[in-house]
């Protein structure tokens, strides 16, 4: 094995990704030097905010720049090391490039945790980004409280799923916002929800007003635009809004005319914060142990989408933002 294949950013996009964005192709692997290791990825994850770090808005970290490997997170084994401390074999994952071969020096790597009873796939899949999310940014940003009404968007994805069955831990009522009729049987006979409503069949200010008539107390927000707009004008007095994402927005290349809620925030004292993941780096092992433990309990459970081979990695980001994957989306790129 003397090759790679890997995704490079060719141009900036403007609106939605389409193929001539990137390109993919083969290219030699470096020889290791001292303090390096090759490993082989297993898994790729992709993510919405992958949109934001190939464009140039602002954002918490360096865009790609043009040429460059495409990044996202990665889990693999290390086939090859000159780096001590690193032994072939030892299963890692960060921040890697779109390929099937990495050569590094370790920088943004950890040891991948194991747990008895949780597959790689949903370990990684879990535990690298979509967990901790889920959890700082329900329990740290909105502290939910027993018989509270809270409200998921992007409710069967990665992280709603999540979010939804930790707020009914907690004692919360919840109402997922997913889209189709099947992701809402999932979460509603499967994760838990007490209610759910498809965003793609339903009026969603309308279906709030009956299944939640005294108003909203907490509200993940993972996806902005309309179904944004009609949960915030719902939300009760001292309500709070963890905002995680906007997804339906990362493509819009000019932003509509929104309400303003500034009124709504004051008069009703709403809490409304933004977070990234990394905010809470430090205090990744406490959401580890914690989901782990619920998940080995069967009190949590995560579905993943895995899709196959690398090359298929764009048209699976492009599902991602059309809303046609079902699960954390992940890319299985060698076996």
């Amino acid at each position: 094995m003397s090759t790679r294949h890997v995704w490079r950013l060719a141009r900036r996009p403007a609106g939605s990704i389409v193929t001539d964005d990137f390109r993919f192709g083969s290219e030699p692997i470096p020889e290791l030097c001292d303090g390096e290791f090759l490993l082989r990825v297993r898994y790729l994850s992709l993510d919405p905010a992958q949109r934001v770090f190939i464009g140039d808005q602002e954002q918490f970290l360096p865009p790609v720049e043009l040429g460059a490997p495409m990044f996202g997170l990665v889990v693999g084994v290390v086939e090859k090391s000159r780096k001590e401390g690193i032994a072939v074999g030892t299963l890692l994952s960060g921040a890697g490039e779109w390929a099937d071969y990495i050569v590094s020096d370790g920088t943004g790597f950890t040891e991948l945790p194991t747990f008895p009873g949780i597959s790689l796939a949903a370990t990684f899949g879990t535990f690298s980004l979509v967990g901790p999310t889920a959890y700082f940014g329900l329990l740290d940003i909105a502290d939910p409280q027993p018989g509270e009404t809270l409200v998921v968007s992007a409710a069967a994805g990665g992280v709603g799923q999540i979010v939804g069955q930790i707020g009914k831990l907690k004692g919360c009522r919840v109402i997922g916002i997913p889209g189709g009729p099947e992701k809402c049987a999932f979460v509603t006979e499967q994760l838990g929800f007490d209610a759910c409503i498809d965003y793609k069949s339903v009026n969603v200010g309308d279906a709030l007003d009956h299944l939640a008539p005294e108003g909203v107390d907490i509200y993940f927000e993972q996806v902005g635009g309309p179904i944004r707009n009609a949960v915030m004008e719902r939300m009760k007095m001292f309500g709070r809004v963890s905002v995680c994402g906007m997804i339906s927005e990362y493509n819009v290349t000019h932003a509509d005319t929104q309400p303003s809620y500034w009124w709504a925030i004051m008069m009703r004292r709403l809490t409304v914060r933004g977070f990234i993941f990394d905010d809470y780096r430090a205090r990744f092992p406490e959401a580890e142990k914690n989901l782990a433990a619920w998940m080995q309990s069967g009190q949590l459970t995560t579905r993943q989408d895995i899709r196959q081979g690398l090359e298929n990695a764009l048209s699976s980001l492009q599902d991602l933002y059309s809303g046609r994957n079902f699960g954390k989306l992940l890319l299985e790129v060698t076996p």
